[in-house]
């Protein structure tokens, strides 16, 4: 009889005590600060428009080829709002084949590229792998997002 009452109260106890796991989906640990998920694109606020000039030094530096670049002459040179002569057209990312190495950010001279250290990089789940091949507009939508709880920081302080 003592042995069920003891049962019991470690039943009881169980069950009213804190929960050790958190509720996933709805919130997430902190993600830690030296984290990177994969690239995205960086957003001028002060000219509008992407850091990218499209010259190909990720593209050539990528050591498994996922990302695709074209670039184009910047119609804001031309009107002298911006002093980048050319800018990225098309800019895709195959984060199927995206191995996180960082390289693409050290090669970058313009620092287009940041890798994105939110929760909102590491849950890009899918079905079909053609849904992780990144367009311009989304590379770009990560940090156009004026949402201070959203927004990347820097991977590294300066």
């Amino acid at each position: 009889m003592i042995g069920v009452l003891k049962a019991l109260g470690v039943t009881f106890g169980t069950m009213l005590r804190k929960p050790v796991t958190i509720e996933y989906p709805t919130v997430h640990r902190p993600v830690p600060e030296r984290d990177r998920a994969f690239p995205i694109l960086l957003w001028d606020y002060e000219v509008d428009e992407p850091f990218c000039t499209g010259c190909h030094a990720c593209e050539r530096a990528c050591p498994v080829e996922c990302m695709t670049v074209t670039m184009k002459d910047n119609p804001k040179f031309a009107e002298g709002k911006s002093k980048r002569r050319k800018i990225v057209d098309q800019f895709f990312i195959d984060y199927g084949r995206c191995m996180r190495c960082n390289i693409c950010v050290e090669v970058c001279n313009f620092d287009a590229i940041a890798m994105n250290n939110t929760w909102a990089g590491h849950e890009l789940s899918t079905e079909d792998r053609k849904e992780l091949v990144m367009d311009l507009e989304q590379l770009l939508a990560q940090h156009k997002t004026r949402d201070p709880g959203t927004r990347i920081k820097p991977w590294v302080p300066s």
